[in-house]
């Protein structure tokens, strides 16, 4: 014993062994990932597990122990991690075709389903990918491409998000948002013919409100004109000298108003007492 104490390679190959043990019975659990603990490939326990709500720096992150060389631990992320979706194309309700490209978001919650249905975050990556390329199709499919335009495609995200929920429930995932990067009309012949029905379309909403505008207004106009004469016929009941003094005045308007400017105007002799004049001689 004490030649070993006295031999310093001895000692430093034991120093190295007991930092390669004291290595492996304690684990550093960094605040954003939480970890399966295996034991001969069954899982043991959870170490800082997601909890909602719970702020940073009370999760059980820090130092923690294990039985060295016999248990392992499966590392995986707190964050929200990102599905990306290849563009696809989808069949609008209008049969417009659009290229759509599309995201998604999702968080572990449940470590060990999902370590024991996918094994890794990756796995599950590639699970939800063609699940969100069909919810996708499905749901857009039921829509006109103005949808897309228009408040009514929050709902539509909602309905995605729900569908794919359904699916990353199983990998112990939850879907936190899904969101539409881009909905374009495909270059070429399509979106030439998908601009020109568009058009075709907006002229022939322009005409139905300019025809509904034009009745609207020989409507108005029509109330109006019935209205007034209602009013004169009331008026000139009420006074019949004062309706054959107006129109006496409106006669004599007609007769002695000049053309346009520049233009002849009209001559008349009459005798003082003719009976068209009668208005300008007074009571």
């Amino acid at each position: 014993m004490n030649r070993i104490f006295q031999n310093p390679v001895a000692l430093g190959v034991i120093a190295i062994a007991l930092l390669f043990t004291l290595l492996n019975t304690l684990i550093i659990v960094p605040e954003t990932r939480q970890g399966v603990v295996v034991r001969f490939g069954e899982p043991i326990r959870i170490i800082n597990r997601y909890q909602n709500g719970v702020p940073f720096g009370q999760t059980g992150a820090g130092l923690l122990p294990k039985i060295p060389f016999i248990e392992q631990v499966v590392w995986i992320d707190k964050r929200i991690l990102d599905v990306e979706m290849e563009q696809q194309q989808v069949l609008a309700t209008d049969q417009l075709r659009l290229q759509v490209d599309a995201f998604a978001r999702f968080r572990i919650t449940d470590p060990l389903r999902m370590y024991i249905a996918a094994g890794s975050e990756e796995r599950v990556s590639e699970e939800l990918r063609p699940i969100l390329g069909s919810a996708l199709r499905n749901e857009l499919g039921k829509r006109p491409f103005a949808a897309l335009l228009s408040p009514e495609r929050g709902q539509v995200m909602d309905n995605i998000q729900a569908g794919l929920n359904r699916v990353a429930r199983q990998y112990g995932a939850e879907i936190v948002d899904v969101r539409i990067k881009r909905a374009d009309l495909p270059d070429g012949t399509p979106l030439d013919s998908a601009f020109e029905r568009m058009r075709t379309a907006r002229d022939q909403e322009a005409r139905t409100i300019r025809a509904q505008g034009a009745k609207q207004a020989q409507i108005i106009r029509a109330e109006a004109d019935a209205s007034a004469a209602r009013t004169y016929a009331e008026s000139f009941g009420k006074d019949p000298e004062f309706y054959d003094f107006y129109r006496a005045m409106k006669s004599y308007e007609t007769t002695f108003l000049p053309g346009s400017p520049g233009g002849p105007e009209s001559s008349f002799v009459l005798s003082p007492d003719n009976e068209y004049l009668r208005q300008f001689r007074g009571q």
